[in-house]
């Protein structure tokens, strides 16, 4: 056997227990997936009813999967760029040679080692009727009364929202902080004798150089942000409440999957339109950023 030929099978024996792993995870699931979309299925019966394109011309008549998309748009649009900027920030701040830097990057890393469910049983304490933030608001005379902002309707939103960016930009903070470690500190010097300012340096130096950061952060921060589900489904107890105000499609496809017998099938359809999106919104964030980056 030829050491070639005898490279290439070792090569392949080390990829295959990979590959075993990806099939079995991922590619069968997605494409089991696929195949209950086309279908009415009840799995505990074990009855497949083929359907088409029928659970897919219902999606795009349903009333609450339009107001669940409204919701994950509307908590995408604010906290990817909240979460971004703000990382981008703290990152620069940071590495800017501050003093006790490290032990500001350990305390602006907690959140991130803090469980999902654990920063959502803070955040409902924090903003009880009874909790801080009410007392803090009304003894400064902000509010006239307390608001119960996890159970009002214009609230339990943007509770979500300012709790996922507090908790998320960390992350992404840190892979600033990697990005940077990479920017010729030579620019900067080179800036500070032509006279820049630290908003030049920022503006000027920083962000261009970190676009391929930049790409990856949105990148992550949309596919996260339309896949948000276990806030929402703590905060309202997996009903998506109050009147829908914290409904997300991921929320949505749960309840159709698990919570309403014989929709199986409606609710992998409903994976399979959100996967879609989330892939044509990431496209047109990344062809945008990069457009930018040219100017």
């Amino acid at each position: 056997m030829k050491a070639r030929t005898r490279e290439g099978i070792q090569g392949y024996s080390f990829m295959i227990p990979a590959l075993i792993i990806i099939a079995v995870f991922t590619i069968v699931p997605i494409g089991y997936a696929i195949y209950l979309s086309f279908t009415r299925v009840n799995l505990l019966a074990g009855t497949f009813e083929w359907v088409g394109f029928g659970n897919y011309e219902i999606a795009f008549s349903d009333p609450r999967l339009r107001i669940a998309l409204r919701n994950t748009v509307r908590y995408a649009v604010f906290v990817v760029p909240a979460q971004t900027f703000l990382a981008l920030v703290m990152a620069t701040v940071l590495n800017s040679g501050v003093k006790f830097e490290r032990t500001f990057r350990t305390i602006f890393f907690l959140p991130t080692l803090t469980s999902s469910a654990a920063l959502t049983m803070i955040f409902m304490f924090l903003f009880a009727v009874n909790g801080p933030v009410n007392g803090f608001l009304v003894e400064w005379g902000l509010l006239a009364a307390p608001i119960n902002f996890v159970e009002d309707v214009n609230f339990a939103l943007n509770t979500i929202m300012v709790m996922n960016v507090w908790s998320t930009a960390p992350l992404f903070m840190t892979i600033y902080l990697a990005g940077l470690q990479d920017v010729d500190k030579t620019l900067y010097e080179a800036a500070a004798i032509d006279g820049a300012n630290a908003w030049k340096k920022f503006t000027k130096i920083t962000i261009p150089n970190l676009v391929p950061v930049t790409n990856y952060v949105l990148l992550m921060g949309i596919i996260g942000t339309f896949q948000i589900f276990d806030q929402a489904f703590i905060i309202s107890g997996g009903s998506g409440g109050p009147m829908n105000a914290t409904l997300t499609v991921s929320l949505l496809i749960y309840q159709f999957a698990f919570q309403v017998r014989g929709t199986m099938g409606y609710a992998s359809a409903l994976a399979i339109l959100l996967a879609i999106l989330i892939f044509v919104v990431s496209m047109i964030a990344k062809r945008l950023n990069k457009e930018e980056s040219l100017y």
